[in-house]
């Protein structure tokens, strides 16, 4: 249903712009109101309007709304042009409460008289106050203040407090205003642009300082273990993906490493990830190991999770204080690479898998032992760095393809951080690009002891 608007102070089609735009449209009133006295004006935004303050466009028409306090109407405007020479459609309010009504979409720059008196205010201590409620009531407006002559200061304060510009009553001559007008709007809407991109900066900055805060920092005091640690997030711009990893050293000397993968790419597995990573470094500080701690793992991934089809893999390996033989257990996840000198580099054994995390409830994980022997390189990664394509086919890397790669790259010398940037590297361009799915490697090297 209309809703209907105050009516309006007649200004004449000539001198407000109206003597085009007035023309009646088919089968109705006209474009923009009469504006004949007492006469109810039902107002009917354009739909090919621009919406005021919206960046990167040229609007059809510009159209001011006049705020001013005089009934009588001394304000006369004079004839008011776009830059391509059309009338600038002028409506006018007498209150801010006829304004406010008046404040529709189609409306691009406000013409606001500074002796109008702010509604509610019952002494005259600020000067600017009907700017600043006008400002509040149309913070995606451009705002032109209008002042006595003679009073530039107060145009200027006007302006410093958020007004596009400044006019004096006797300078209201139809080139000045016409060009003050389009200003104002131009300066409105690049001034919203610069803002908006600002607070994108701000937004993305603080993203990032939370991102890298979520990594992990590991906890190896005290440790001969060497870790180096990659990570690449398949959304574009992210810096933090469903995947996750960490490593501590508990009081009894043992070192615990962990790798997972919460499926899906999105911000919620993003956040799943951490909390699932927080939740495995307390209970491992905690003392839990293996089965206790996998199971633990998934009461928090069912608790957490925002569907029941959500599931997480998961990799664990403890460390014995010697450094010689671990514990594996394996939630749905590849298991890791171990290189040893002497020896090529090969899959630990896989035949123990339980299921992924979330799944099955009341499942089981079995702890399985592997000997690691004085020196070696124990890689644990994520399904995104053998799941890339290989060329243009439908063909995968696979565990396959990225053992020979790495016994490749080992054989090159290739060691710690080195060796995982060559890895990620390489599987990106076998790939064509980008991979589509997040990757986290993390590496784990003992050097043999000095006799």
């Amino acid at each position: 249903m209309p809703v209907p608007v105050p009516r309006q102070r007649a200004i004449p089609a000539v001198e407000s712009g109206q003597a085009l735009a007035a023309q009646p449209m088919s089968g109705g009133p006209s474009a923009e109101a009469d504006l004949r006295p007492n006469t109810p004006v039902e107002v009917i935004p354009n739909k090919n309007h621009t919406v005021a303050g919206t960046p990167g466009t040229t609007p059809a028409h510009l159209t001011l709304l006049l705020i001013e306090d005089d009934p009588g109407g001394s304000t006369v405007l004079p004839e008011l042009l776009d830059r391509s020479g059309r009338p600038i459609r002028v409506r006018s309010a007498r209150n801010l409460t006829e304004a406010e009504r008046l404040l529709t979409d189609d409306v691009h720059c406000i013409l606001l008289d500074l002796a109008l008196p702010a509604p509610g205010r019952g002494d005259d201590s600020d000067e600017l106050a009907v700017l600043k409620h006008v400002l509040q009531l149309a913070p995606r407006h451009a705002v032109l203040a209008l002042t006595a002559s003679g009073d530039a200061e107060r145009g200027e304060e006007a302006v410093r407090v958020g007004a596009q510009d400044y006019l004096l009553r006797d300078e209201l001559d139809g080139r000045l205003l016409s060009r003050a007008i389009r200003y104002a709007v131009e300066r409105k809407r690049s001034d919203s642009a610069e803002r908006r991109l600002a607070e994108g900066r701000v937004r993305a900055q603080e993203n990032r300082r939370l991102e890298r805060g979520l990594l992990p920092t590991p906890l190896l005091e005290g440790s001969s273990l060497r870790f180096a640690a990659r990570y690449r997030p398949g959304r574009s711009r992210a810096l933090l993906g469903g995947d996750f990893y960490d490593v501590v050293r508990t009081s009894d000397g043992t070192v615990h490493a962990m790798i997972g993968d919460v499926c899906g790419h999105g911000p919620d597995e993003a956040a799943l990830g951490v909390e699932l990573r927080i939740a495995w470094r307390a209970l491992t500080l905690a003392g839990l190991c293996g089965d206790e701690l996998l199971g633990t793992l998934q009461q928090v991934l069912e608790h957490e999770r925002a569907d029941d089809e959500i599931f997480a893999t998961l990799c664990t390996v403890d460390i014995a204080p010697d450094g010689r033989r671990a514990g594996l257990c394996l939630a749905g996840h590849p298991s890791p690479l171990l290189a040893r000198p002497g020896r090529a580099a090969q899959l630990l054994p896989y035949d123990l898998n339980g299921p992924a995390l979330g799944l099955l409830p009341g499942a089981r994980w079995p702890r399985m032992q592997v000997e690691l022997g004085p020196e070696w390189s124990l890689m644990l990664y994520t399904d995104g760095l053998i799941e890339g394509r290989v060329g243009e086919g439908r063909e995968r890397l696979g565990q396959d393809g990225m053992v020979s790669m790495v016994r490749r790259q080992l054989a090159e010398g290739l060691r710690g951080e080195a060796l995982l940037r060559a890895a990620v590297s390489e599987v990106r361009d076998l790939n064509g690009g980008e991979l589509t799915d997040d990757v986290a490697v993390l590496l784990l090297d003992r050097a043999a002891e000095r006799v």
